[in-house]
């Protein structure tokens, strides 16, 4: 049995936050393998238009480029159609039935879970990693967020513990969109993939 954590998002575009969370959540809790599953059309995303799917992958498999057992996966990809996570996890228990898998979130994910498609079986079929301790939403904290799933769908939820990173997909668009440097914000290769084909200039 392998033991496999999801990242899963637009990775639009991926950036050293989305490496770094997992990282820790390979070495924090011993993961074999850490898959990075960009979305095909993920129903949530209406404020943007979502970079091209091959550019996404493209710049995926440049950041991950050299990191042991990391790898892209176009599981999504293949599907037609919005994205849900909980279809999606669904797949992927029928496909690999002797293995485990991890879903990788931040904090603002989990205080929005139960907006999600089918939220319960997300909590059913898989165990949460989240990254934020410090996070508080509406007067409540990442710890007491993580006791009510818990309570309430009987969630099996974990914290990573990693460095904060104040970097989002969105700051980076726009930085990309006014010419500034992103290099510190994302690999180079995926910077120079950046660069070299004009992407997010069409925010500007």
């Amino acid at each position: 049995m392998k033991r496999i954590g999801i990242m899963g998002g637009t990775f639009d575009p991926v950036h050293n936050g989305h490496l770094l969370l997992g990282r820790q959540a390979r070495s924090e809790y011993g993961l074999d393998e850490i898959w990075y599953m960009p979305s095909h059309i993920p129903p949530h995303k209406k404020d943007h238009r979502i970079t091209d799917v091959k550019d996404r992958l493209a710049m995926l498999e440049l950041a991950l480029e050299g990191i042991p057992f990391f790898s892209v996966s176009d599981f999504e990809m293949k599907r037609e159609g919005n994205t849900y996570t909980a279809q999606t996890l669904e797949l992927l228990k029928e496909e690999y039935p002797e293995d485990k898998f991890y879903f990788i979130i931040g904090a603002d994910s989990l205080f929005q879970l139960e907006t999600w498609y089918h939220p319960e079986k997300v909590m059913e079929l898989t165990s949460l990693l989240v990254s934020g301790r410090e996070y508080d939403r509406a007067g409540r904290t990442l710890d007491q967020q993580i006791s009510y799933l818990k309570s309430v769908y009987g969630a099996h939820i974990q914290v990573l513990h990693n460095p904060e990173m104040n970097v989002a997909s969105a700051r980076i668009r726009d930085m990309a969109a006014r010419g500034e440097d992103i290099g510190e914000l994302v690999p180079g290769a995926v910077a120079a993939y950046i660069r070299e084909h004009r992407l997010y200039q069409e925010s500007r």
